[in-house]
């Protein structure tokens, strides 16, 4: 018998797939916001970084609240003059005024803190660090956000500058009266001489001015600053006797 053909049926050809239709990417705002926050950040970071270490080796020409100064009063009386060049009393006289644990915190007196919290606000609480901070790279007054700045970059100057650069730099800055800044004006401005001839009593009275330079003179005290001046003279020799000096002293 012979034998039957069976004819295969032709495979069925398959259909092309279709591409997929590409998905439209959704606008996130949360994470576009977020993304653009954080490369921010990262770039105010780097620039933060690199001010405090440019500041570590180089005099600041100025700072935002001189420059104002000199805008409204037409001009202000400053010249730079290294530590080396003033009296140690000087700068034993502004730690006992304003800091007198310079040399045992990291930027921040916790114990000074906590005083002040206790007794309601009503005391300072500010390290030479801090007003360094503010005066150098910051704004006067009151706000969260300055405060939240100098928060963040005052162990960061604390961790580059050594003690005895920020205190040369504290009292280059500071002001002693309207448009007097730094101790070499304030000395010929009070008392006619160099910060290098400062008496423990004059630089008592510089030191005393602190924190209110608009509001006390160091050449006609007040019963108030006498006093104050005695205070500055005895904790001045205390810091250094106990040796809270060491850190900066030469």
């Amino acid at each position: 018998m012979a034998k039957k053909t069976v004819k295969k049926k032709p495979a069925a050809k398959k259909k092309p797939k279709k591409d997929a239709p590409e998905k439209k990417r959704r606008f996130r705002p949360f994470r576009w916001v977020m993304k653009w926050a954080f490369r921010a950040g990262l770039v105010f970071a780097a620039l933060t970084f690199l001010a405090v270490v440019f500041y570590a080796f180089v005099n600041p020409p100025t700072t935002p609240y001189i420059w104002s100064e000199a805008r409204r009063l037409d001009g202000v009386d400053r010249m730079w003059v290294p530590i080396e060049e003033i009296a140690p009393v000087m700068a034993r006289s502004v730690v006992a005024a304003e800091d007198a644990n310079f040399c045992n915190h990291w930027g921040f007196d916790m114990a000074a803190i906590r005083a002040a919290i206790d007794s309601g606000g009503n005391r300072g609480a500010s390290t030479i660090s801090q007003q360094v901070v503010k005066n150098v790279y910051l704004w006067q007054g009151r706000s969260w956000t300055r405060k939240a700045l100098e928060a963040v970059m005052t162990p960061l100057v604390e961790a580059v500058w050594s003690k005895r650069r920020i205190l040369e730099v504290y009292l280059n800055v500071a002001e002693f009266d309207e448009g007097v800044f730094g101790v070499e004006a304030a000395a010929r401005h009070y008392f006619g001489v160099g910060p290098e001839d400062l008496t423990p009593t004059q630089a008592a009275r510089l030191a005393a001015v602190l924190p209110n330079p608009k509001g006390r003179s160091a050449s006609k005290p007040t019963a108030f600053i006498r006093k104050r001046t005695r205070a500055i003279i005895s904790g001045a020799a205390t810091i250094r006797a106990d040796g809270r000096s060491a850190c900066f002293e030469g």
